[in-house]
């Protein structure tokens, strides 16, 4: 068991390593043919956002189109970035002219931030409110927590935050619109997003503790004398605990599309407000690094996943050892 688990886990690291570098690939592959499908003149929208309206003008859109030779073919363009990328280097923004690194380095921070707390936040509401459904199926709490979970998955993202803004900004004024200059301004984007997660997680977890408490040891720790609680403590958990990991790891893809709402709703300086303000831009280095960013992030949260799910359960890397 300790020699799979040493030969899987690097077999686990590796792999999550190329699909990292793969679906960044992709992702950035998308965005770049994306960005110069919007119909317009890309030199002319990267000349009024980094020299404003009253100053362009027909030569400074031909300067700029020549400096950053976007006259040449686009496999050429494509080209020279994926090289640049190969060597660590991913580019200088159009508009302002900084490397692209630090034009991410500020608003990635924000996003973590926010990612964090909206995460932090939907599971200390979903993992009690799942567990008592899940040991108590069919009950009043299943019923009212499934009913909960389709009214706010049904419901977009920008529905909720405009809810959530009607109620405790425009009607009570408890809290500011938009922005962020103070740590309130956290509380409205952090509950928008954090509602989205909490839907569907709720209902993940009920699952996972019935089926754990449908299984034969399950039964056998009640035969023994164990409660129903103390039995799921001790012999349920942790086997519950692996599809609840590794659906909270797939929740990082819902954040990356709540972010670009989200942030856009309140105004929020994060990674999904520089990616919209770059679309409209054009600043296309911007947007394919902020997928490469998206795009490895969500493939290392899944390694963790992976590392986790192999320590609560061991029987996964035997499984996974012995299927190659």
């Amino acid at each position: 068991m300790q020699l799979a688990v040493r030969h899987a886990i690097p077999r686990a690291v590796l792999r999550r390593v190329l699909q990292a570098f793969a679906v960044a690939l992709i992702l950035a592959t998308i965005c770049f043919a994306l960005v110069h499908a919007i119909p317009g003149d890309m030199a002319l929208r990267i000349a009024v956002g980094r020299l404003g309206v009253e100053n362009t003008s027909p030569d400074a859109v031909e300067q700029i189109r020549d400096a950053e030779m976007l006259s040449r073919p686009l496999l050429a363009q494509y080209g020279d970035w994926l090289r640049a990328v190969l060597t660590g280097d991913i580019g200088q923004s159009f508009v302002s002219g900084r490397p692209v690194a630090e034009e991410l380095l500020g608003p990635s921070g924000y996003t973590l931030r926010l990612a964090a707390i909206a995460w932090l936040l939907s599971y200390a509401f979903a993992l009690p409110l799942g567990i008592a459904a899940g040991l108590a199926p069919n009950g009043t709490l299943d019923r009212a927590t499934a009913l909960a979970a389709a009214g706010l998955s049904s419901l977009p993202t920008f529905l909720i935050g405009i809810a959530l803004i009607s109620v405790f900004v425009l009607s009570l004024d408890w809290l500011p619109p938009a922005g962020y200059r103070r740590p309130e301004h956290l509380v409205l984007p952090a509950v928008t997003l954090a509602l989205g997660l909490m839907a569907p997680s709720m209902r993940i977890i009920r699952n996972a503790v019935v089926e754990v408490q449908d299984a034969t040891y399950m039964t056998y720790a009640r035969i023994r004398g164990f409660g129903r609680i103390k039995a799921f403590a001790r012999h349920g958990l942790r086997n519950a605990s692996v599809p609840i990991v590794t659906f909270a790891a797939l929740q990082f893809a819902y954040l990356m599309d709540g972010f670009l709402i989200v942030e856009t709703l309140f105004n929020y300086p994060g990674l999904g407000d520089a990616m919209v303000s770059a679309l409209l831009a054009r600043d296309v280095p911007v947007v394919m690094g902020s997928a490469l960013l998206i795009g490895t992030s969500y493939a290392v949260i899944n390694l963790l996943a992976d590392l986790i799910c192999m320590w609560l359960d061991p029987r996964l890397v035997c499984e996974s050892h012995g299927s190659r």
